[in-house]
């Protein structure tokens, strides 16, 4: 049936396209107004908690993300960036004290990097703690963990708990360094968007991949915000996947190693390397987001 304006009347086609344009919530947190962002972080805790996606700046790049403990979100957040559960997304925390409850058999040099550079942008992947109820995708008992270096983050996951967080992009687009660019992504399939303002003062670079389920001494998967230089002053003993590949395409065939996809990510099992840098060996987890 066709709906036709009356005169003096507001145009019925015109107010159901202001309905759809105002589906999610937008609150702007650049000017550090308290009262404000107390706001946008209540908002965004509601969200997560009633299982919706949102979209948040880091130190990094933006993020979106859902409640790690609720498959059918995490679920909807892949849903959002059009990727299957072959690449599931990292999980970001607000106090380094947690990685004690979501991953066992942490090695000393995790350890000693966490306390370094967290919060900040490294990300390690671990074992996973097996009582964990997280379904995050393929990620073989495995979970990247970060802190990110951003107050109004880390205040968001102090409230709601770990969050699954990837990128807020569409796979195989640019991660958003605006949350313009979220918007123009993502669009009304992310509830509420916490404008933080431009990253590019981050650089756009991603979190420092570091992979302990195979090495103790860890090993570099992707070269990020961190410097491996930068790392191995804590870590000296730190492996270097990127390395390693070199030496391997060196090697005759039949040389032993790993090699890495064309897309650039690691073909460690559970483990791909998201748009933000971060592992989405989640499930482990992965890479954040931002």
């Amino acid at each position: 049936m066709t709906t036709t304006a009356v005169p003096g009347e507001n145009d019925p086609s015109e107010a159901a396209e202001t309905e759809r344009k105002v589906s999610y919530q937008r609150f702007d947190c650049t000017a550090g107004d308290p009262s404000r962002n107390a706001e946008a972080t209540e908002a965004a805790r509601q969200a997560i908690e009633a299982g919706e996606c949102i979209v948040l700046p880091t130190d990094t790049v933006y993020g979106i993300g859902v409640d790690a403990f609720s498959a059918k979100a995490v679920q909807r957040l892949l849903d959002a960036k059009q990727r299957g559960r072959d690449m599931p997304p990292p999980v970001l925390i607000g106090e380094s004290t947690l990685i004690r409850a979501l991953a066992v058999d942490v090695p000393e040099t995790a350890k000693d990097l966490v306390e370094k550079h967290w919060p900040g942008a490294l990300t390690v992947i671990c074992h996973i703690q097996p009582s964990l109820r997280m379904d995050l995708g393929e990620t073989e008992g495995t979970i990247a963990l970060r802190v990110p270096d951003h107050e109004l983050a880390r205040e968001i996951l102090r409230r709601t708990g770990p969050m699954a967080v990837s990128s807020a992009n569409i796979s195989g687009r640019s991660a958003a360094l605006t949350c313009d660019e979220a918007i123009e992504q993502l669009g009304d399939s992310v509830a509420i968007y916490l404008d933080g303002g431009p990253l590019q003062d981050a650089g756009g670079a991603p979190s420092t991949i570091v992979d302990f389920t195979r090495h103790d001494d860890g090993q570099v998967l992707r070269r990020g915000a961190i410097s491996l230089e930068t790392l191995r002053e804590t870590a000296p003993n730190l492996l270097d996947l990127i390395d390693e590949e070199k030496v391997a395409e060196e090697a005759p065939l039949g040389g032993s190693g790993q090699s890495r996809d064309e897309d650039g990510s690691s073909d460690v099992p559970g483990q791909d390397e998201d748009e933000d840098g971060s592992s989405n060996a989640s499930g482990s987890t992965p890479a954040a987001g931002g």
